[in-house]
């Protein structure tokens, strides 16, 4: 039975710990903001309204408060850099989820402003302390107009973000987001109305915020919250200056399954293994950018992404190169088949269909890469042992730093690892052609065979004429049928407190790690990209396994 909302909220010390710090920031500036409008003696006339008025301005010192904090963690650029020397003090990793939270508050908020604005509004105009309709207020003045764009811009922005849209229609998501702009200068531009004054008439001058602070007695929040927007706005443009730097895309290979490799050429773009960036085809969209992992190595005189074709622009782009349908069925059907090789056709496992411009009337389109931003994998090498986990298409991360680690091996600069386990998770067989000609490469370059062990679990339901042809191919062979590696191919899906508890029963034993002793302590990395679903089992086998002798970590790809 899976852990429910209250226990992963109050029983998890960080956890418990993030929320405490806050919620409870936000419950006392709603608290302050209640108390300084409440007792301050030159807004008596307004505080004739009480509770709504007061509400109204506690929730719109949160809001002002979370309208410059869910900046924070989409400045990717800063970061990117302050990520390795501050990963300690905060999760870095997780700005995704941070700026989800933050989300959430705001939408709490708005409605507890919202609400009691309407009341204010109509208790004006009931008591006549001013001599204004609810209509006028709502519809005429700064506040009322800002305050329902706000709201609609909210609408649409928490509506399109929901998951599900964001997988079957990204082009929803990216562009409704980017409304947050008008968002912005909404919330600045909010309190221009002067509603909270001391005087029957609004005290405005001609100059921004075009209210004088003589006579109108808002909070100012806007001199606060306006620099995460700046440099919000300043990052963005340098982004744009960055991606606009030469680039060009060299080569396209199709693998099994219909997966793209595309590979890209920018002598200006630097990299770590692990990091991810963002790519627009401007043929497709001027200004769609979409998140994938790189997964070529620093090393390589090229900057590579593999794309899987699922959505509206993968697949638009995937028509874009020609490969259709057909070039993707037949790949797919000798892949799946499980022959070491077929003659038919010549396919092996491994094999691709490069699109060769000057073989075909394709030509292959202009490209623009943003990035590199940063991932937890990046850590890999700071650990004793790495777990690698991918599952489907998440293996992306780990071919880069697979890569990074043969080379590094070649050089002998492997830092503090001594042992990597990589563990692949597939739902189906043709799958395992997306990157079998780089395992096979980095198996057959190990000269410790201890070092690096590959496992590979099967997922789907298998066939008949499937299994014939492992029973047939398997038997005596030195290479697994499916995959073609030394490997042998699990199939079902892997328990994971099993494996974590044979890797911590094996380093406590001193036969998991050379030279390694049970009085010292072992760090374990666990690097996870794929389902959250999955994320959840994984992270729970590593806390159940950590003790005194081994300590088990784990980090999540996010975009």
């Amino acid at each position: 039975m899976g852990e429910n909302w209250f226990q992963r909220e109050f029983m998890v010390p960080r956890r418990l710990a993030f929320n405490v710090l806050f919620y409870g920031l936000h419950i006392g500036i709603f608290a302050y903001g209640w108390w300084s409008q409440a007792t301050n003696l030159k807004l008596a006339g307004l505080n004739t309204l009480k509770f709504s008025v007061w509400a109204s301005r506690g929730a719109g010192l949160v809001l002002a408060l979370d309208g410059g904090l869910i900046l924070l963690p989409m400045l990717r650029n800063i970061l990117r850099i302050i990520r390795p020397k501050l990963t300690w003090l905060f999760p870095a990793d997780e700005n995704i989820w941070f700026h989800r939270q933050v989300a959430y508050s705001m939408a709490f908020w708005a409605m507890v402003h919202t609400t009691a604005h309407y009341v204010n509004f109509i208790n004006v105009e009931i008591t006549q302390i001013r001599k204004q309709t609810a209509l006028q207020i709502h519809y005429t003045q700064p506040g009322g107009i800002t305050g329902h764009f706000m709201l609609l811009i909210m609408l649409l922005m928490y509506t399109t973000a929901h998951a599900k849209i964001r997988k079957e229609c990204f082009e929803a998501f990216w562009y409704t987001h980017h409304l947050a702009f008008f968002f912005m200068l909404g919330l600045y531009t909010h309190a221009t109305g002067c509603f909270v004054r001391d005087s029957v008439e609004p005290d405005l001058i001609s100059t921004f915020p075009f209210y004088s602070t003589e006579h109108c007695l808002g909070y100012l929040s806007w001199r606060f919250i306006i620099w995460p927007g700046i440099i919000y706005f300043g990052e963005r443009v340098w982004r744009e200056i960055r991606a606009r730097r030469a680039t060009r895309l060299s080569k396209v290979l199709i693998h099994p399954s219909g997966a793209m490799e595309l590979r890209i050429t920018k002598p200006s773009f630097k990299y770590t293994p692990g990091q991810w960036l963002f790519l627009q085809v401007p043929e497709l969209s001027k200004f769609q950018w979409h998140p994938f992992t790189i997964t070529s190595a620093p090393e390589d005189p090229y900057v590579s992404v593999h794309i899987r074709q699922v959505g509206d622009f993968t697949n638009a782009l995937g028509e874009r190169l020609g490969v259709g349908p057909s070039v993707v069925a037949q790949m797919t059907k000798a892949a799946v088949k499980g022959y070491e090789k077929d003659e038919k056709n010549g396919f092996t496992r491994g094999d691709f269909v490069e699109v060769d411009p000057a073989m075909t009337s394709i030509t292959l389109p202009q490209v623009r890469i943003d990035g590199p931003y940063g991932a937890p994998a990046e850590d890999v090498f700071a650990n004793e042992v790495a777990v690698l986990i991918g599952a489907g298409i998440g293996v992306t991360p780990f071919a880069s730093i697979l890569k990074h680690i043969w080379y590094r091996q070649k050089k002998g600069k492997l830092g503090s690892l001594r042992r990597v386990e990589f563990i692949w998770v597939c739902r189906d067989a043709p799958s395992f052609g997306w990157f079998q000609t780089l395992l096979a490469e980095v198996e057959a370059a190990q000269a410790d065979p201890n070092f690096l062990r590959i496992n590979i679990y099967l997922t789907q339901k298998i066939n008949e004429d499937m299994l014939w042809n492992i029973a047939v191919n398997d038997a005596g062979a030195d290479y697994d049928p499916l995959t073609l590696l030394r490997s042998r191919t699990m199939f079902g899906r892997p328990d994971w407190n099993s494996i974590y508890g044979r890797i911590k029963s094996a380093i406590e034993s001193g036969q998991y790690v050379p030279g390694s002793s049970s009085q010292l302590k072992t760090r374990v990395g666990t690097y996870f990209c794929g389902p959250s679903v999955l994320a959840k089992a994984i992270k729970k086998a590593t806390e159940v396994n950590t003790d005194a002798n081994v300590e088990f970590s784990f980090a999540k790809e996010h975009f």
